[in-house]
């Protein structure tokens, strides 16, 4: 079940909590109403709302890095990624926040286990390609996500949904100036699918994003973690993905980024073939 919400019940006047629906390393999201578009006749006035969490509003530059957020997953307008509407603060309650669209359906660290052999590859390819879309596109807008993992990937009826920017990288932030996450004042990493030169100290890359949903993409179709102990060349075939997809997905999980010799978008290219045009 939800932790009881601590935040204040309305914000702005506006938006009233409802439950907590996720914590990450920066942040706590919520269910919330929108007063407003309900007293307008609004069908479905349901938001999600991002404040800081409780540990990490302390920061001198809380704010301008949840700004920061909020300023990237904004500028991203794909059907695979979760839209962000408006940038607010309650005054009285010296809250800042912002608002993005109320995802339905479940997070794949949810749903994975219910599924402990592994998806089928018919259930499990469209939301391959559905997710590795969402990150070509990403890396096409400059924006590197940083940490892909289950808990960050809706599957709903509308399809898949990329969500939880808080430690991505944009170039467009850093020409603005804007300030970035150092993942050196708190504990953001999720080792279990972060790229080992991430944990070694290095900076975060699009290899690095691509070793992150390799990860992901392996145990949907393993039905378990990837055992990162094991050598890189010596790791057994997801049970659940045929063997002609298993060569791409192998390199993407090495551990030296050197051979990490594959971009998401070849990746996606990869496991989009299907049997009867593989020869061509």
């Amino acid at each position: 079940m939800s932790a009881a919400i601590t935040a204040p019940s309305l914000l702005a006047g506006r938006y009233h909590l409802e439950r907590e629906l996720g914590r990450g390393g920066m942040g706590v999201v919520y269910r919330a109403r929108d007063l407003l578009h309900e007293q307008f006749g609004e069908p479905s006035p349901g938001v999600a709302i991002k404040l800081l969490g409780e540990a990490f509003s302390q920061c001198p530059d809380a704010h301008l890095l949840l700004y920061g957020e909020f300023s990237v997953t904004r500028s991203l307008r794909h059907e695979g990624v979760v839209r962000a509407f408006s940038f607010e603060v309650d005054a009285t309650h010296e809250a800042a926040f912002f608002t993005m669209e109320l995802l339905h359906g479940i997070t794949l660290d949810r749903l994975l286990p219910e599924c402990p052999a592994g998806l089928p590859w018919r259930e499990l390819q469209p939301v391959a390609l559905q997710l590795l879309d969402a990150l070509v596109y990403t890396h096409q807008q400059n924006v590197l996500h940083g940490d892909i993992k289950p808990a960050n990937i809706m599957l709903g009826e509308e399809g898949v949904r990329l969500f939880d920017f808080g430690l991505s990288v944009a170039q467009a932030q850093v020409t603005a100036g804007l300030p970035g996450l150092s993942r050196n004042r708190f504990n953001a990493w999720t080792p279990a699918y972060t790229a080992p030169e991430l944990l070694e100290g290095g900076v975060l890359t699009g290899a690095a994003d691509l070793y992150g949903v390799a990860c992901v993409l392996y145990e949907l179709a393993h039905g378990q973690r990837l055992d990162a102990k094991k050598p890189w060349e010596r790791l057994a075939r997801p049970r659940q993905l045929p063997g002609r997809y298993w060569p791409a997905l192998r390199t993407a999980l090495a551990v030296d980024p050197e051979r990490r010799c594959i971009s998401v978008r070849e990746l996606r290219h990869v496991m989009g073939r299907n049997r009867r045009f593989w020869n061509l």
